[in-house]
């Protein structure tokens, strides 16, 4: 599985309709889990972004049409990042020779 951090912002209508952003927040775990990824953690965030996940999907493509999922109900904005493990960061650091 490959890690990834959302960063996310609500929209205005997200922001609107805060209240419901726990039950959007159920369905997009259930979402994910049917796609074979699982929310790793979740936090409610102070500054730049008001949510931000780690979150495990099988590969780019499931994440990507996750996150356009996500974006597609109006409520939310995304910015992903690919997370390397610190594992895999040695590995490639390693490889610079």
């Amino acid at each position: 599985m490959t890690t990834y951090i959302m960063l996310i912002n609500w929209t205005e209508l997200g922001a609107k309709n805060v209240r419901e952003s726990p039950k959007r927040l159920d369905a997009a775990k259930k979402l994910l889990g049917e796609m074979g990824g699982s929310f790793k953690a979740f936090y409610l965030t102070m500054g730049e972004c008001d949510m931000v996940a780690v979150v495990e999907a099988p590969d780019d493509a499931v994440l990507a049409r996750f996150a356009l999922m996500l974006s597609s109900g109006g409520n939310v904005k995304t910015r992903t990042m690919k997370a390397f493990p610190e594992f895999a960061y040695r590995e490639i650091i390693s490889s610079l020779g």
